[in-house]
C-alpha cells in the first residue's frame, strides 16, 4: 500500500483487540500450515514443512513492523471466526498465508508478487489448478478489499484482514503506530495527508464489512476508531503522525 495509506490492511495478534507486539506461536502456525495444505489437497509425497519455513521467514523480515507473523496469526484467527461464511475455507486460509508474503513498504506490487508466489508454490505442493487460481485471486483481492456481491471467500478474507479497525482504542493506536513505523521514510506531513484521505474514503463507504459477523461485531467500533483518528489528524496542532492517535 502507498505510504501505509492506500488501504488500511489489518493487524496482528489474536483478535481485533490484540496489539502489534503480540507474538504468535510459530509452532502453532506450522501445525496450521500442515493442516491447511493437507485439507487443500497437497500431494501426499510432498513435504509442506520447507514452505512453512520460507513463508514464516518472509513474514519475519526486518523491514516489517506491522505486516509480521503476528498479523498472519491474527488474520488466520479471524478466518476461524468467519469460517461458516467461506465456500472454500482452505483457499481462504492459504490466501491469508500468502497475502503479504512479499512485502516492501516502498513498493506497490506486493500483492501481485505475493499472488505469483502462491501460483508457483502451490502446484509444487501438488495443489490443483482451480484451487491455486482461487488462492491467487483472493490474494490479489486484498489490493482493494472490495469483493463482488456473493464472493463469500473474498468477503471472509477481506473482513478478516480489516478487523483490526475494530480493535479497542489502545490496540487501534498500536496498529496505527506500527503502520507509521513501517513507513518511517515518508515525511510526517505527507503521511498525515495521505492517511487522512484514506480515512475519509473508508468512512464514506456504505459498508466496511461484508460478512454478517463482521457487520454485526466490527462495523460500529471500526467506524468509531476511524473517525477518532481522522479527528486527531485534522485537529489544529495535530501531533506528529508517527505517534499514532
Amino acid at each position: 500500500m502507498d505510504t501505509g495509506t492506500q488501504h488500511p490492511d489489518t493487524g496482528p495478534g489474536t483478535g481485533p483487540d490484540a496489539g502489534p507486539d503480540a507474538g504468535p506461536d510459530t509452532t502453532a502456525l506450522r501445525a496450521r500450515w500442515q493442516a491447511t495444505v493437507t485439507a487443500a489437497g497437497a500431494a501426499a509425497d510432498r513435504d509442506p514443512a520447507p514452505y512453512a519455513e520460507r513463508l514464516l521467514a518472509a513474514w519475519a523480515e526486518p523491514q516489517r513492523r506491522y505486516h509480521t507473523t503476528a498479523h498472519l496469526a491474527d488474520v488466520l484467527a479471524r478466518i476461524d471466526v468467519l469460517a461458516p461464511h467461506a465456500a472454500d475455507l482452505a483457499a481462504v486460509q492459504l490466501a491469508a498465508w500468502f497475502h503479504d508474503a512479499v512485502y516492501r513498504p516502498d513498493r506497490s506490487e506486493n500483492e501481485e508478487r505475493s499472488a505469483a508466489l502462491a501460483e508457483r508454490a502451490l502446484p509444487e505442493l501438488g495443489m490443483g489448478a482451480a484451487r491455486t487460481a482461487e488462492v491467487a485471486r483472493l490474494v490479489r483481492l486484498t489490493v482493494t478489499h472490495d469483493p463482488a456481491p456473493g464472493d463469500t471467500d473474498g468477503e471472509a478474507l477481506c473482513d478478516a484482514d480489516l478487523a483490526v479497525l475494530a480493535g479497542a482504542p489502545e490496540a487501534y493506536a498500536a496498529y496505527v503506530a506500527a503502520v507509521r513505523a513501517e513507513y518511517g521514510f515518508v515525511p510526517d506531513e505527507a503521511f498525515r495527508t495521505g492517511r487522512a484521505a484514506v480515512l475519509r474514503q473508508l468512512l464514506d463507504l456504505p459498508r466496511l464489512f461484508r460478512t454478517p459477523y463482521g457487520a454485526a461485531h466490527w462495523e460500529a467500533p471500526a467506524r468509531a476508531n476511524l473517525a477518532a483518528e481522522l479527528a486527531a489528524l485534522e485537529a489544529p496542532g495535530a501531533p506528529d503522525a508517527s505517534g499514532g492517535i
